[in-house]
């Protein structure tokens, strides 16, 4: 990051005869920012030896790039090209010639240029060449722009692209800080105008010349190499450059980029699969388990093979507990194991992931899959008939749903109950309706409980019984890892929190100043009649807030800054508004396999809730047309494909309500914004665990979050209006505690806050 990163000199000057030289400004420019805008009179060789030690980092940080470059150079210069001299006496060349000068480059520079060639395949950089319109002079303008999403750091100044002026001469830059104040930030905004009307093709005072030629030149003359090459590349000229005669201040930025470089190169290898066709025996799939997960099976074992895992989303729950499988597997050379998952995608997901482990024997049990109850008794038979010498392993998956009916609870209840392990994900869903009713019918005795929320709100009576099932006692968890631990180890990424006050319209104010003086009027009743009516009152005032119109205003500018300032909405999760129906009421249970399971969290759809992922769909389409939006629902056939488009970048932005809460494994996503004001923690918790998975592209995420407080104040109501604030401020609190911008973030709320003589930090 550029703000958080990087040291800055106070004056924010950089100059070759001092400690802050500006090749330092350009290598921690280029290893932390996401988008950089040249615009240079000269163009040299010499430099691209120096600043090739940041590229890769620059790729890897999702790095795109736009130059204004000079087309002139003095014939001495094109004679010291075709002389093939050294970077010594190569001061400048020219782009256009590049086949007549790559054997003169070191194998630094065509590491610079392979990285360009990539930038060029990817579609990620515009190079605008401009010469003088009367022939007379050359452009000799030396500024430009770092970003990196959510700063801008410019810089204007004397010095030249080439090795003599970021090393030798006596040069200097001046850098300006978009968070130093108005001041600055108008400089930086003056820079990129400049920029911006040059790029753009507003200067009068040069003809541009088409940068095609040059472009396909790069392109088929450098490397068709991969970004974790470049980045191997880039880690070994950064070792080879240590014992260089440099200054100690620029070997010291050097070293900066090849610790950089060594952990992004790290963190790919830590996230690669380790395939190996020929391997027929279980083992973990990537190089070794995280501390964590061992302390979790040490835990659970200690437990006598009972446990409850409450871990953040995104650490790896599923990889945690199918190591305590491998382990059976290590002491007893079998695996036995039934897992139980809300949704019949997640069947197939962890179908994969029990493969990754080369785990065989998978059978799957849900409507959608023909055949599974002959699989099923085929199983129970060889079971059966095994002997000590002749133990099967397998694994059987299933839908809640499916597990509760009579006769297929029968089925694979009816294993043995000894070496059979039971593996519940998102375990709060097992006191939800028949599941509940099973539990004391369950026969197996190995047993571990997954959920990142493992409690269920407002339902004391159903928690404790789960902490039974599970074998914890005193609301101690067998092994607990939240989201701090995880964003301080490293398991997921940080992130930028950003609330944003919504206020209601005149009607919608209208509407819910009626209903809250209606719920002041009926609070203090405690009759059943009263109660379903306030149940109502509070529900429609929750609706109210929940759809604001306002919403839309607020999420278009976001997305719209976002375009600004990234170029693109690539990666990004949009949870729009949906609707609810009071407890009791049928759920439309879009996600689960059929009505037979009971879950009263759910929220529905209805024909309102479809019109308005509509229009915020619309939104995300209106900011540009080469946007690419779909709509990840219920209805969506091509649910999987759809995920695999987003990974690859082909689909910029998913729009949904709630598909995209439980088990859909997203970890390119960087960007998100939450429209839907819920107050249900365990939605919350788990969107932002979304977010925050670990992916080898991705440094950090940014989520937006629109909260919406009515004007609104009387005597009869405060205490209402104060409850209200509260659940808000929970969510906010939650999510801005772990954020890399905590007092940005709830400064928004000090007025609220101090209306209502409430604490952030107390309650």
């Amino acid at each position: 990051m550029l703000k958080s990163d990087i040291e800055w000199p106070e004056s924010r000057r950089y100059a070759s005869d001092s400690e802050w030289k500006p090749i330092g400004f350009f290598s921690e420019g280029l290893c932390n920012a996401t988008q950089f805008d040249l615009l240079l009179g000269f163009f040299a060789s010499s430099a691209i030896s120096v600043l090739s030690d940041g590229f890769a980092v620059f790729l890897y940080n999702g790095g795109r790039m736009r130059l204004v470059i000079n087309d002139i150079l003095s014939e001495e210069d094109k004679k010291a090209i075709n002389r093939g001299h050294t970077e010594k006496y190569l001061p400048a060349f020219d782009l256009s010639n590049l086949s007549d000068i790559i054997a003169t480059l070191s194998e630094r520079d065509k590491h610079f240029f392979d990285c360009l060639a990539w930038l060029i395949q990817n579609e990620r950089i515009e190079i605008k060449i401009i010469a003088p319109r009367n022939e007379i002079g050359i452009s000799h303008t030396k500024c430009g722009v770092f970003s990196d999403g959510l700063n801008k750091v410019a810089f204007d100044g004397s010095c030249n692209f080439s090795k003599s002026a970021l090393i030798d001469n006596l040069e200097s830059l001046s850098a300006y800080c978009d968070w130093d104040g108005g001041t600055d930030k108008a400089r930086v905004m003056n820079i990129e105008e400049t920029f911006n009307n040059t790029f753009n093709g507003g200067n009068e005072n040069v003809r541009y010349l088409s940068p095609d030629k040059i472009k396909t030149s790069i392109s088929s003359s450098f490397g068709q190499k991969e970004l974790t090459q470049l980045l191997k590349d880039e880690c070994s000229l950064l070792s080879q450059k240590r014992n260089a005669v440099l200054p100690s201040s620029i070997l010291h930025i050097l070293e900066k980029a090849h610790k950089r470089v060594t952990e992004i190169i790290q963190r790919q290898e830590e996230t690669t699969i380790v395939t190996n066709v020929h391997d027929e025996e279980p083992r973990f799939p990537y190089p070794a388990p995280k501390d964590y997960q061992i302390q979790a099976f040490e835990n659970w074992r200690a437990n006598k093979q009972k446990g409850l895992f409450a871990m953040a989303t995104g650490t790896g729950k599923t990889i945690t507990s199918l190591n305590c499988l491998l382990e059976i597997y290590k002491r007893n050379g079998y695996y036995k194991a039934l897992i139980l998952v809300p949704t019949i995608a997640l069947v197939e997901q962890w179908e994969r992931e029990c493969r990754k482990f080369n785990f065989k024997n998978i059978y799957k049990v849900c409507s959608r899959i023909p055949g599974w109850r002959h699989d099923i008794s085929g199983l129970k038979m060889m079971e059966m008939t095994a002997t000590e010498s002749t133990t099967h392993s397998y694994i059987i998956i299933s839908t809640y749903s499916s597990f509760c009916r009579p006769t297929v609870f029968q089925d694979l209840n009816g294993f043995p109950r000894q070496k059979i392990l039971l593996i519940a994900d998102e375990a709060h869903n097992m006191g939800s309706g028949l599941m509940l009713q099973k539990l004391n019918l369950i026969s197996y005795l190995r047993r571990i409980g997954l959920s990142a929320t493992p409690e269920r709100q407002f339902d004391t009576g159903t928690n404790e019984a789960l902490q039974r099932f599970f074998g914890c006692s005193d609301n101690e968890y067998t092994f607990s890892y939240t989201m701090e631990q995880a964003i301080q180890n490293g398991a997921l990424c940080e992130y930028y929190y950003y609330p944003h006050i919504v206020h209601l319209t005149d009607s919608e104010m209208l509407d819910y100043i009626e209903v809250s003086s209606k719920i002041a009027k009926i609070m203090g009743y405690t009759d059943d009649d009263s109660q379903d009516i306030l149940m109502r009152l509070l529900l429609k005032r929750k609706r109210i807030i929940h759809k604001a119109a306002n919403k839309k205003e607020a999420f278009r500018e976001i997305i719209t800054k976002r375009w600004q300032e990234k170029g693109n909405l690539k990666y990004s999760l949009i949870y729009v508004p949906e609707g609810m129906k009071p407890r009791g009421q049928k759920a439309d249970v879009y996600e689960l396999e059929d009505d037979i399971y009971d879950n009263s969290d759910v929220i529905n759809i209805d024909d309102e809730d479809k019109h308005l992922i509509d229009e915020y769909t619309a939104i995300v389409r209106d900011v540009h047309p080469h946007v690419m939006v779909r709509q990840f629902t219920s209805e969506s056939n091509d649910r999987e494909e759809m995920l695999k488009e987003y990974a690859e970048g082909n689909i910029d932005v998913l729009t949904s309500m709630k598909c995209l809460d439980e088990g859909v494994d997203v970890p390119r996503s960087e960007f998100a914004v939450f429209c839907s004001s819920t107050g249900n923690p365990r939605q919350f918790i788990q969107r932002r665990g979304r977010v925050l998975r670990l992916h080898p592209d991705k440094r950090y995420a940014v989520i937006h979050d629109l909260i919406v407080v009515p004007d609104y104040f009387s005597e009869d109501t405060y205490n209402l209006e104060k409850s209200l604030i509260l659940g808000e401020l929970k969510r906010v609190r939650e999510f801005a505690s772990l954020s890399k911008n905590f007092h940005e973030s709830v400064r928004i709320l000090d007025p609220y806050l101090k209306k209502y003589e409430i604490s952030i930090f107390n309650n």
